[in-house]
């Protein structure tokens, strides 16, 4: 592309470089920001600078927050004595598209995978722990993707669960395996949610 404008160019690249946008898109976005009066394009910019400069994660959960705690774990209608495990943020939003998960979340922020370097320790694991060790908490559901890393992450999980005095249960296999959650349809993720079943280890 030839651009009369570096500036023009600088805009594309930078939206060029977010997920899914190639340069034509990142273009056409770019021209439709230069079109519109300029209020409308400080009111984006100032949002974006605004959430990257106040987002957060919740204590209580990993989950996005704008405050220590967030507005899953806030609120007091939610089921407390569950916890459903999660990979990542998106899977949260996911599983609430469903309306049919009334309880917390946890997000461990990845799956166990050696090759790439994670272990136990670069996740949230410590902390699902801490929260087991409560009393209130009856049912952890592991609400992870059905691939292999997935599945290794839940046995983990699963064994260090075991002197708790908690349920463990995975969704049921309506994923198909290997699948990533946050792609799955509504309808059977939230199926998938209701009809989760007991997890066993083999001893």
């Amino acid at each position: 592309m030839n651009f009369s404008s570096k500036l023009i160019e600088d805009a594309v690249e930078a939206f060029a470089a977010l997920p899914g946008i190639g340069r034509r898109t990142a273009l056409r976005l770019v021209l439709h920001l230069v079109s519109q009066d300029q209020d409308k394009t400080m009111v984006l910019s100032q949002t974006l600078s605004k959430m990257r400069s106040n987002i957060r994660e919740c204590d209580n959960c990993h989950n996005l927050s704008d405050d220590k705690m967030c507005t899953v774990c806030a609120d007091m209608r939610r089921d407390r004595g569950t916890i459903c495990v999660v990979e990542s943020i998106r899977d949260v939003m996911a599983i609430e598209e469903t309306q049919q998960y009334r309880g917390l979340y946890h997000v461990l922020g990845g799956v166990i995978n050696p090759i790439e370097g994670i272990g136990p320790d670069k996740l949230n694991v410590e902390t699902l722990m801490q929260r087991a060790a409560k009393e209130e908490v009856k049912e952890i559901i592991m609400a992870i993707s059905p691939t292999i890393e997935g599945d290794t992450t839940i046995f983990y999980l699963t064994k260090n669960l075991k002197d708790f005095d908690v349920r463990v249960s995975t969704i049921a296999r309506g994923v198909s395996f290997g699948g990533e959650l946050e792609y799955a349809d509504e309808l059977t993720l939230g199926r998938s949610i209701v009809a989760r079943v007991p997890y066993k280890t083999d001893k």
